[in-house]
């Protein structure tokens, strides 16, 4: 596309920001009070302030699941906002620098058939996807498979969400191969007990991946 078409464009369709619609410089921006009000994270993932150990090697966090970047992430989960995957694979791959391995393999954690067809997408496959392509890594969108439909983990106890998804993912059996020694990135949407990350890890591991790294967009409260 070119250049007059594009300004051309841009006069009809100014970029928004992707919190609160108003008017910015920028495609996929945040608006300088919305950037305020969004709270990124700086660090790591603490898995030293969890209640359990943790299967992965080590994990990090873009947000922290409140404000804007709870109304972002629910936006992206249940409202068909997929305009959010954009400036949210950038801030993924910014946070992601400290987790990269040569030959790493991004992929998404899974989700069950019956709530692919109720959504219609997996935004954990969109950003891993899109997080994959900014990274300049390998991507296999079917990595996992979730062949049990799990129940809602939303106001369950960490005990009842670990035991809701024990056995519930497993490595596609014809990518298998690919697992082999692999530096594995697993990429969702939100992390609240860390079961179904867990889960998803121990299926990468149980198929002979090396290591398995997380990244998730939101990290909500620390554990009791």
């Amino acid at each position: 596309m070119g250049a007059p078409i594009q300004s051309a464009l841009r006069l009809i369709y100014p970029p928004r920001c992707t919190v609160c619609g108003c008017q910015v410089d920028s495609d996929f921006g945040l608006c300088s009070p919305c950037w305020r009000d969004t709270p990124f994270i700086a660090g790591l993932v603490c898995d030293d302030c969890m209640a359990l150990a943790r299967p992965w090697a080590q994990g990090r966090a873009a947000l922290i699941y409140e404000g804007n970047a709870r109304k972002l992430t629910l936006a992206l989960k249940h409202g068909d906002r997929q305009d959010v995957v954009q400036p949210a694979a950038l801030w993924l791959a910014r946070a992601a620098q400290p987790l990269l391995r040569e030959g790493m393999l991004v992929a998404p954690v899974p989700l069950h058939w019956r709530r692919m067809l109720k959504r219609r997408y997996k935004q954990s496959a969109l950003l891993a996807r899109a997080v994959a392509r900014e990274l300049g890594l390998a991507y296999c969108p079917d990595l996992l498979i979730r062949p049990r439909a799990t129940p809602s983990l939303g106001g369950l106890g960490r005990a009842a969400r670990f035991a809701a998804m024990q056995d519930a993912i497993r490595a596609h059996p014809r990518r298998r191969a690919r697992l082999a020694g692999r530096h594995v990135l697993l990429v969702d949407d939100v992390m609240t007990s860390g079961a179904t990350l867990a889960a998803a890890t121990e299926a990468c591991l149980s198929a002979g991946a090396r290591e398995v790294r997380i990244l998730v967009l939101a990290r909500a409260g620390k554990e009791a």
